[in-house]
Parts: C-alpha cells; sequence; structure tokens
C-alpha cells in the first residue's frame, strides 16, 4: 500500500473543497436561473431534466437528482478505468454533491427575464465546468466522455458536445415548445464558449528561444519538460555574435513555468511565443491524476 503523505492529503483537500464550492455554484445556477426560467441544462443534467418532465406527463415523480445518478453511474466506472482514480472520484464527488444540494439549498430567481438567466446562467455555468476541469475533475455526463475523447486524441472536443445538446435540446422543443429551447441553447453556447475560453490544456504554443547558452538551455529544459526541442544555429544583427535558436511547442499552461526556467538559466534570453493551431506527431502531454 502507498503511504500517503501529508502533502498528498493537503492536495486531495484542496480539491475536493474546490470541487464543493463548484457544485454549489452549480446548484445555484440550476435553481436560480435554469429551474425558475425553464430551461433545459445541458448534458446528463438535461436528460435528467427532460426525463423528469416527460415522466411527469404520465403523473410519475422523477427528481433530477435521480435522474443523474442513474445516468453518470455506467460513465463512473468506465472513467476509473479509463482516465484515473482521482479524476473519478473527485467527479463523483461534485456529482453527489450537486444531487444533495438540490435537496439541501432553495435559492430564490433573481430575475424575471428568460434572455439574460440563459446569457447569465451560461457563463456561470461555463465557470463552474472550468473550475472542475481546473482542478481534474468535470461535472460528470458528457464532460466524461469529452475529457476521454479529449486525452484520447489530444484536442478539445466541446463543440461537438455542443452538437449533442443542440439536438437534446431540439427534442426538448419538439415536446414542450420551442421558446424555451432556443433560450436553452443560448444558455448552452455560452457556457461553451466559456469553457473553450478559459480551459486550455488542449490548446499548444509554439516557444522561440534565443540564447547563447544552448547546452545547458536544452538539458535544463528536458530535464523539467517531456517535450522535444529543436536547436539551431543563429547570428545576432545587433550583437554580431554567434546564437542559437530553441524551438518546441507546449501546452499552453506550461508556458509560464519553462518562460521562468528560461530566464533562470538565461537571464538575457529571448522568448518568442507563437499561437500553434495545429500539430502533428508524438506530443507528451501529463495524463490526469
Amino acid at each position: 500500500m502507498k503511504k500517503i503523505t501529508g502533502k498528498k492529503c493537503i492536495s486531495w483537500s484542496k480539491s475536493i473543497f474546490i470541487v464543493l464550492i463548484a457544485a454549489i455554484l452549480q446548484t445555484f445556477v440550476l435553481e436560480t436561473f435554469v429551474n425558475s426560467a425553464g430551461i433545459l441544462s445541458p448534458g446528463f443534467t438535461g436528460l435528467s431534466i427532460l426525463a423528469r418532465d416527460i415522466l411527469k406527463l404520465f403523473s410519475i415523480n422523477f427528481p433530477i437528482s435521480v435522474g443523474l445518478l442513474l445516468f453518470n453511474i455506467p460513465c463512473i466506472f468506465f472513467c476509473y478505468r479509463e482516465i484515473s482514480f482521482k479524476f473519478t472520484f473527485l467527479s463523483t464527488i461534485d456529482i453527489l454533491a450537486v444531487s444533495l444540494f438540490l435537496n439541501i439549498f432553495k435559492f430564490k430567481p433573481l430575475i424575471d427575464d428568460i434572455m439574460l438567466s440563459s446569457i447569465i446562467g451560461g457563463v456561470l455555468n461555463g465557470f463552474s465546468i472550468v473550475i472542475l476541469l481546473t482542478e481534474g475533475a468535470s461535472s460528470g455526463g458528457t464532460d466524461f466522455i469529452a475529457i476521454y475523447v479529449s486525452e484520447k486524441f489530444g484536442r478539445a472536443i466541446w463543440s461537438y458536445v455542443f452538437l449533442f445538446n443542440v439536438v437534446l435540446l431540439t427534442i426538448f422543443g419538439v415536446l414542450f415548445g420551442y421558446d424555451k429551447a432556443c433560450y436553452s441553447i443560448v444558455f448552452q453556447f455560452v457556457s461553451t464558449k466559456v469553457i473553450d475560453k478559459f480551459h486550455q490544456r488542449y490548446k499548444q504554443l509554439s516557444l522561440q528561444i534565443i540564447t547563447g547558452q544552448a547546452e545547458k538551455m536544452v538539458n535544463s529544459y528536458i530535464k523539467n519538460f517531456r517535450h522535444g526541442i529543436t536547436v539551431t544555429e543563429s547570428y545576432g544583427g545587433y550583437t554580431k555574435r554567434k546564437n542559437y535558436i530553441c524551438e518546441t511547442v507546449v501546452s499552453t499552461y506550461e508556458v509560464k513555468d519553462i518562460i521562468k526556467l528560461v530566464k533562470k538559466v538565461d537571464p538575457k534570453a529571448v522568448v518568442n511565443v507563437f499561437r500553434t493551431e495545429s500539430f502533428y506527431g508524438g506530443f507528451y502531454r501529463k495524463p490526469i491524476e
């Protein structure tokens, strides 16, 4: 059995606390904006709401919390096998916490305008998911699927998740009216844009490092980061000295640490950062814990 260190306990406690904060925010969005405005939430929450509303037509009570658990259980086992224990554990805590908080907290609506509810609710929902993803967790449901596929292929698929939810919302429109279905699509669109903007794990940047200490730079870089780096000899037009151009492609979230390392190795080094639209070839991405 692995020894659990104090540092690891603190890390796990911090992660659980942040996940619970995100769960409260999700509950707030559901109670204040989604349910009060009749908006259908995306993903498995949306399926739960849709199932509740359909069964209500037959006088069958189906709580959203029960739906969240039933739809997520198969994904929980799958992610435990394919991603990681910590990711699955934290995601499960979020699912259970939201299910519990929906029965404990009763937040009142803040605004009556459905469009404003769709936009503000979408923004807050997106941020709650970004908080989870940054902490190595998810809100379950379609997020489980999105993270698995993204990890496998190295690219975010939130746009495809959005298309899935549009189909779901279209079904909702056929059954209960297109007005609220359209507002629900606005909610999902805003939420997806927030996630895509602030979750940077699958975005890549190219770094061009100009230095006079190539060997020392490369050795330090390879020791700390598992990416390849190409070195080209060059000539400084201003300094009239020989230098080197070191080029590499990295994940967006690594850039600050890499620049910090570069400046430590060579304070006079110059770093150019370029956005990488597409990258083909072997690329190491740190697995989700």
